[in-house]
C-alpha cells in the first residue's frame, strides 16, 4: 500500500478525483485500482507544517536582541512542528507508520518549496521507506493519471530539495542578523520598532525607495513646442517643429518668434518615409508576465492574482501557475489542436477561432524543450471551462490566458509607420508622425479595445506644395520619473532592477536572474505592505519614512544590491541544477551575515535622518494586553483636544465624544502629509512651504495653513 502526501487539502481531494475513493479525518483512502493494485491513502499538509527554530532554541541568551551577540550562527539548522498543525502532522505521522504501507509518493507542488514541504514532514516522522516523485503542471484527471503512471525516482528531485533547504536557511540567517543589528542601532536614534531585512525584500525596497529619490531630487522645468496645421492640395496634417531632432524650446520668446514666423507661409513636404515593421504574437504566459499583464488590466495586486490563479489550477483548467517559463514542450503542442477546439464552443474565443494556425508543433517561438525547466508556459488545460460558468476575478484571469493562448495561433501584425518632414519657407522643419494597420493578425485578439494614439496620415507625395493654416505655441513641463505599480514592481524584480515593457522581457533575459522566484514575489510585496515599508494607493507605491530609514541606514551596502541578490538567485539555482554546492555556498552566507553585522555597526556613526518622519516610526505596546495609547500629534485646533494618526487620516481623539471633526488627510493632492508637517500646523498654525502637490497636469507649491474663521486646513500661496 502507499501513502500519497499533497501540499493542500483541496490538492489531495483532486488527486483522489479519478479514483474510487472514500474520504476519512484527515487524508482519503483510495480503493485497490489498476493504478493501485492494493489501493493508497491520500493525504497532505497544510502548507510549511515545520519551520526553523527561533534564535532561543539554539541558545538561551539569543531571545535577547543585544549587539554582542551578533551574529547569530546555529551549528545546524533545526525545523519545529508549528502547533496549528499538529493535528495534521499527526495523521500523517501515523498513515506513514502503518505496516501496510511499502511507498510514500511525494506529490507536493512540482517546485523547489513543494520539495521541501513533504521532505521535511517525511524526515520528521522518522520514517525510512521508499518514495517516488509525483511531477505534473496541471490537475486534469488526464494528467494526475498519467503521473501516477510515470512516477520519477526522488533522487531525481533532491537537489531541488537542497536548493529549498538552502534558500531557507539563508533567508534565516540574513533575515535574523540584518533585523537585529538594524532595529537595535536605529533603537538608539530613537525609533523604536522592528526593522525587518532580508535577502529578497530589501533591495526590492530599495528599488522603490531610490525611485522615490529620483522624484524628490527631480526638479519641473517648462519647455514650449510649436504646432502647425498644413493644408497641401486636399489634405490637412499637423507636424511639430523640431530642430536636430529635438522639439522642445526652452524659451517662450524663441517659440513664438518661430510660431509668428511660420504664419500663412508657403510649405512643401520634403520627405515621405513609410517604414514597414512586423511584430509577432507576444510569448505565453509566465507567472510574473501574467501578474503584470493583469495589474496593468485590472488592477489586481500580484498575490491576488496568484491566489485566483492557484483557485483555477486547483479546477484542472490552467495548467501549473508558479510557472518561470514561457514555452512548452512537443507534448504539450500536440495537444493545442484539441484545446482549441473545445474553446471555440464558448463566446468570446469562438470570433477568433478556427485561427490560421492550426498547430503550432514546429513554431519554435512557442515550443522549446531547451527553454522549459520545472514547467511550461501556464496554459488553458483541455479541461476547457465555460468562461461565463466562473465567479468573476477566475473569470477575467481565465479569459486573458486563454487569449494570450489563441493569440500565438494568429499572424503577425503589419504596420506602417508614416514620418512626414514638411519645410516652411524653405527654413522652419515640421515632423509628422503617423501610422497604418497593413495587417491586425493576433491584435485582434489581445488588442480589440485599444485606442490608437498614432493619427493616419494623408496620401501626400515628395515635393509637394501647401501653406500653414495654423500655428500655435503648447507651453508643457518636464515630468518626473513614474512611481511603480505593483505589476510594474514584479517586472523590475523579474529583471533585477533593470526597468522595461514586459514584451521586452524576452530579448534580455537568457535566464532569470531575478529578485526571487516566481512562486516567491509576491509574498514579498505583500510582506512589505504588512511591515508598514509601502503603503499602495490606487495601484501606486509608496515608500514610507519608515522604508527611507532602513534603506539610507543600509547605504550601498551589498544587503540593499538587487544585482547582488539575483547573482544569489543564479547560485541557489545552479544548486538545484546540481551544478554547486549548498555548503559552500552557506559558508558564503554565513561570511556575508557578520559582513552585515559589522558595516552597520561602522556605519551607524554617521547615520543622519532630521529630514524624515522618525516620531511616527514607534511601535507601542499597551499594558496587559490593552491596546496602546496613540501618540498625540498636538492639539487639536478645534477643540483643544488631541490630534492623533487615525490610519488613513489624522483626526482627533474627541470625535467619539464630541464628534469634532478636525481631520488631515494623509495625502492631499497626490503629496504625502507626514506627521512632522502636521506637528507643524498644529503648532504653528502653518507649515513650511510644500512642494509637490498636483492638479490635473499641472503641479505646484503651497503652505497648509489653519483659517481660523472657516474653521479648516487651506491653501496659502507665496505673494508674487
Amino acid at each position: 500500500m502507499k501513502v500519497v502526501i499533497a501540499e493542500k487539502p483541496d490538492q489531495g481531494a483532486t488527486l483522489a478525483k479519478p479514483f474510487p475513493h472514500r474520504k476519512r479525518q484527515g487524508y482519503i483512502e483510495i480503493h485497490p485500482t489498476a493504478i493501485f493494485p492494493k489501493g493508497a491513502y491520500i493525504t497532505w499538509a497544510v502548507g510549511h507544517l515545520f519551520q526553523l527554530q527561533g534564535p532561543e532554541k539554539y541558545e538561551s541568551k539569543w531571545k535577547k536582541w543585544t549587539l554582542d551577540d551578533l551574529p547569530i550562527i546555529p551549528h545546524r539548522f533545526q525545523y519545529e512542528l508549528q502547533r496549528a498543525k499538529a493535528k495534521q502532522f499527526s495523521v500523517i505521522k501515523e498513515l506513514l507508520n502503518k505496516k501496510e504501507v511499502t511507498e510514500i509518493i511525494h506529490a507536493g507542488d512540482a517546485g523547489r518549496e513543494g520539495e521541501l514541504i513533504i521532505r521535511n514532514i517525511v524526515s520528521m516522522s522518522r520514517v525510512q521507506k521508499p518514495m517516488k516523485r509525483l511531477w505534473i503542471s496541471s490537475l486534469t484527471e488526464k494528467a494526475i493519471t498519467l503521473g501516477f503512471e510515470s512516477l520519477r525516482e526522488e533522487t531525481e528531485m533532491r537537489n531541488l530539495y537542497y536548493e529549498a533547504y538552502s534558500r531557507a536557511c539563508a533567508d534565516w540567517l540574513v533575515g535574523m542578523n540584518a533585523s537585529r543589528v538594524y532595529s537595535i542601532l536605529l533603537k538608539q536614534q530613537g525609533m523604536s520598532d522592528v526593522f525587518s531585512a532580508g535577502r529578497v525584500q530589501t533591495p526590492t525596497l530599495a528599488l522603490i525607495v531610490r525611485r522615490d529619490e529620483e522624484i524628490d531630487r527631480f526638479r519641473s522645468e517648462p519647455f514650449w513646442e510649436v504646432k502647425a496645421d498644413f493644408q497641401v492640395g486636399d489634405y490637412t496634417y499637423e507636424g511639430i517643429w523640431q530642430k536636430d531632432g529635438e522639439s522642445r524650446i526652452q524659451s517662450r520668446e524663441l517659440a513664438e518668434k518661430i510660431a509668428s514666423f511660420c504664419q500663412n507661409k508657403p510649405a512643401s513636404v520634403t520627405n515621405m518615409n513609410v517604414e514597414r515593421k512586423e511584430f509577432s504574437p507576444p510569448l505565453l504566459f509566465n507567472l510574473s508576465a501574467l501578474q503584470a499583464t493583469i495589474n496593468k488590466m485590472y488592477k489586481f495586486s500580484p498575490k491576488k492574482t496568484l491566489d485566483v490563479l492557484q483557485k483555477l489550477y486547483q479546477k484542472g483548467i490552467v495548467s501549473y501557475p508558479r510557472s518561470d517559463s514561457q514555452y512548452v514542450t512537443k507534448g504539450e503542442a500536440e495537444a493545442f489542436p484539441e484545446i482549441m477546439t473545445k474553446l471555440q464552443a464558448y463566446s468570446p474565443f469562438n470570433q477568433w477561432i478556427p485561427a490560421p494556425e492550426a498547430s503550432l508543433l514546429n513554431n519554435k517561438r512557442y515550443v522549446n524543450e531547451a527553454k522549459v525547466s520545472d514547467h511550461y508556459a501556464i496554459i488553458p488545460t483541455e479541461q476547457v471551462t465555460d468562461p461565463g460558468s466562473l465567479p468573476e476575478d477566475e473569470r477575467k484571469i481565465y479569459d486573458v490566458v486563454v487569449k494570450r493562448f489563441i493569440a500565438a495561433h494568429h499572424d503577425k501584425a503589419i504596420i506602417n509607420y508614416t514620418t512626414i518632414t514638411t519645410i516652411v519657407d524653405d527654413r522652419a522643419e515640421f515632423i509628422s508622425k503617423g501610422k497604418q494597420i497593413i495587417q491586425e493578425g493576433w491584435r485582434k485578439v489581445l488588442m480589440q479595445h485599444d485606442k490608437e494614439d498614432d493619427p493616419l496620415l494623408p496620401p501626400v507625395a515628395e515635393q509637394d506644395k501647401g501653406f500653414v493654416k495654423k500655428v500655435i505655441t503648447k507651453e508643457g513641463k518636464t515630468q518626473p520619473p513614474k512611481r511603480y505599480t505593483e505589476g510594474q514592481l514584479i517586472t523590475l524584480m523579474k529583471t533585477a532592477g533593470k526597468h522595461m515593457d514586459n514584451d521586452e522581457l524576452e530579448k534580455v533575459l537568457k535566464q532569470t536572474e531575478g529578485l526571487g522566484t516566481e512562486a516567491t514575489r509576491a509574498g514579498i510585496i505583500t510582506m512589505l505592505k504588512d511591515r508598514k515599508y509601502i503603503d499602495i494607493q490606487k495601484n501606486i507605491v509608496f515608500p514610507t519614512d519608515k522604508a527611507k530609514v532602513l534603506i539610507r541606514a543600509i547605504g550601498e551596502n551589498l544587503l540593499s544590491s538587487a544585482e547582488m541578490t539575483a547573482k544569489w538567485e543564479q547560485r541557489l539555482q545552479e544548486i538545484g541544477k546540481g551544478k554547486a554546492s549548498a555548503p559552500e555556498f552557506m559558508e558564503q552566507v554565513k561570511k556575508l551575515s557578520d559582513r552585515l553585522v559589522q558595516n552597520a555597526l561602522k556605519e551607524s556613526q554617521t547615520w543622519k535622518f532630521e529630514d524624515l518622519d522618525t516620531d511616527s516610526i514607534q511601535r507601542r505596546k499597551g499594558k496587559k494586553g490593552k491596546p496602546a495609547t496613540k501618540a498625540s500629534l498636538g492639539s487639536c485646533l478645534k477643540c483643544d483636544g488631541k490630534v492623533i494618526d487615525k490610519g488613513k487620516f489624522y483626526g482627533c481623539s474627541n470625535y467619539q465624544k464630541t464628534r469634532c471633526s478636525f481631520t488631515i488627510s494623509k495625502t492631499i493632492l497626490s503629496k504625502k502629509i507626514t506627521q512632522k508637517i502636521v506637528k507643524q500646523v498644529l503648532k504653528e498654525g502653518k507649515s513650511d512651504r510644500i512642494d509637490g502637490f498636483k492638479k490635473g497636469e499641472k503641479e505646484f507649491s503651497a503652505y497648509l495653513s489653519w483659517d481660523t474663521h472657516q474653521k479648516k486646513i487651506q491653501f496659502q500661496f507665496d505673494v508674487n
